[in-house]
């Protein structure tokens, strides 16, 4: 971390939290690749990301563009672009070219100035700030292609079944066809009593066999392979799973609203 912390990054360190520090972080370490290795370009991924296809296609969409941003593209009743934005800090990338330092340096500053976990003066962590990019700089393309940025909030829209390369969605709308290129398996959590949540939103059958289920045992092949290296890593950080007085209500509503999706970690091994 000390090859990319520079003064303003430590002024700021220790009042916020982790997750805040960590977004802070995210547009000074892309600086830090062009600026230092002179990359031609670098590409900015989620952690919770999977790829089913080659990125290249949607790379190579940006044509002479200087920056690709990715929209949340909500289902309506998931909309919370008043809050987390329009944009979608999962897959984005600058070249290393003026039109994409000028816009990657402005947001540099501005989480410098300001990244925290709550909305303010219409700003909501390092997200917030792309919602003007298109019009604030030039040289921004916003990604087109449906196949990448697949994610619980808009899954919905789309039908998913495999295919020779991999797997297709239909987009529910216009029936035009994408291969899937990476899906955000945001919210994902572990506990440790055994117990998995992916989250409260409507997830069909196919989409949990064909994608979650897989990543479950993917991830469980890797956390075997971290601990050959160290024996005290423990992915299941986030507590047991309590039940209160609400649990049978909470159990009931998101059932009746396809959204209950705890589940036992053996289920998906």
């Amino acid at each position: 971390m000390a090859e990319f912390e520079d003064q303003e990054l430590l002024r700021v360190k220790n009042i916020r939290s982790r997750v805040e520090y960590c977004w802070t972080c995210t547009p000074s370490i892309i600086l830090h690749v062009l600026e230092r290795f002179g990359a031609d370009r670098c590409t900015y991924l989620d952690a919770d990301l999977w790829f089913y296809a080659d990125p290249s296609v949607l790379l190579d969409e940006m044509g002479n563009n200087s920056v690709l941003i990715t929209e949340h593209r909500y289902t309506a009743r998931y909309d919370k672009s008043r809050k987390s934005g329009k944009y979608c800090v999962q897959f984005i990338s600058f070249r290393n070219d003026d039109n994409g330092l000028t816009a990657l340096r402005w947001w540099r500053d501005r989480c410098n100035e300001w990244c925290y976990a709550r909305i303010e003066d219409g700003k909501f962590g390092d997200q917030k700030y792309l919602d003007d990019w298109t019009t604030r700089f030039d040289g921004v393309h916003v990604l087109q292609h449906r196949g990448g940025g697949l994610a619980p909030w808009n899954i919905q829209q789309y039908s998913l079944k495999p295919s020779d390369s991999g797997f297709t969605i239909t987009e529910t709308a216009s029936g035009r066809e994408f291969d899937l290129i990476f899906y955000h398996f945001h919210y994902v959590r572990y506990y440790s009593n055994g117990l998995v949540d992916l989250g409260r939103r409507t997830l069909s059958k196919p989409v949990l066999d064909h994608l979650y289920k897989p990543y479950m045992r993917e991830l469980d092949r890797l956390k075997s392979f971290v601990r050959k290296m160290d024996s005290s890593f423990d992915p299941h950080g986030a507590g047991e799973w309590t039940v209160t007085w609400k649990s049978p209500l909470l159990f009931l509503w998101r059932t009746m609203n396809g959204t209950y999706h705890v589940y036992s970690l053996k289920e998906f091994l």
